[in-house]
């Protein structure tokens, strides 16, 4: 059951997207949504390795204080703004018949925030890495590695489409990973108005099949339709045919081959992060 959502924000201008989603959720599921403002710590805005004048030392501790504290300001703001114009409740959870968020301050990097936050979570909420400001890849890398949860990754866009969470697309190809993002997501697709199974080529060689997949579904009273497709590239083309299908959500395992391969060498996981302009939902 989809009760609590784990949000980590900061001052990067994703903040919208992000507790955009997860009030889209939330709603649906009368969830509760728990927002982190990551607080970098003194220590890990000072030089590393530079020896400075203690004056010299203080005077950027004082300035890194106070810019810690007007981004928190901002940020406590703006989850207040969101939290009226998204119709959500402030409580802590408690209420169970209304959509609910709370915020809390958090000192530390966000990665390890989240591994703190995240394990207790039905649900981690982040933002696509933007490479181009080398933002949001440890905390995606920690929200999947370090809590064990699900993990679902927002477009950099703002806008939530209304129909988000209604039609869900879910990768299949028999592995591991992928049968545990069926089981971690059954509250979500039961929810969904459709869901559709997308098998690619090959990739039911792995021993089960995307009908038994659909079997199971509808053990847990879910009707799912199956998708098969061709391409060179099973990544790309997820994300392709998530879009032509009409879904607005893809539920897919992750990094079934090493992280930092999949870095390096490329991969399916790797490809859907790097190009994805559709919230996905990964589980490792």
């Amino acid at each position: 059951m989809l009760s609590k959502i784990f949000v980590p924000v900061r001052g990067d201008g994703m903040i919208e997207t992000v507790i955009g989603h997860a009030a889209a959720l939330a709603i649906r599921h009368t969830a509760h949504i728990a927002v982190a403002h990551c607080r970098a710590r003194t220590e890990d805005l000072m030089p590393y390795g530079v020896q400075l004048p203690a004056f010299a030392r203080e005077t950027l501790a004082k300035q890194a204080r106070e810019l810690a504290d007007q981004e928190e300001q901002g940020v406590r703001d703006q989850v207040q703004t969101l939290t009226v114009s998204l119709g959500l409740t402030k409580g802590d959870g408690m209420l169970h018949d209304v959509a609910s968020i709370d915020f809390k301050e958090e000192n530390g990097l966000m990665a390890d925030v989240i591994k703190r936050n995240g394990r207790l979570a039905d649900l981690v909420v982040v933002a696509k890495p933007d490479r181009d400001r080398n933002l949001g890849a440890n905390s995606l890398k920690s929200a999947l590695f370090r809590t064990g949860r699900p993990v679902m990754m927002c477009p950099q866009r703002r806008h939530v489409p209304a129909d988000f969470g209604q039609h869900i697309a879910v990768a299949w190809n028999g592995s591991l990973e992928a049968s545990r993002a069926v089981a971690m997501t059954l509250d979500m697709a039961r929810s969904a108005e459709l869901v559709t199974v997308l098998c690619g080529g090959s990739a039911e060689t792995k021993g089960t099949t995307s009908d038994e997949l659909v079997s199971y579904y509808q053990l847990h009273g879910i009707a799912a339709q199956v998708h098969r497709f061709e391409g060179r590239n099973p990544g790309e083309e997820l994300l392709t045919k998530t879009v032509e299908l009409g879904a607005s959500l893809l539920v897919m395992g992750a990094y079934g081959q090493n992280h930092e391969r999949e870095t390096l060498f490329g991969g399916n996981t790797q490809t859907v992060v790097d190009k994805a302009e559709i919230p996905v939902i990964f589980v490792h």
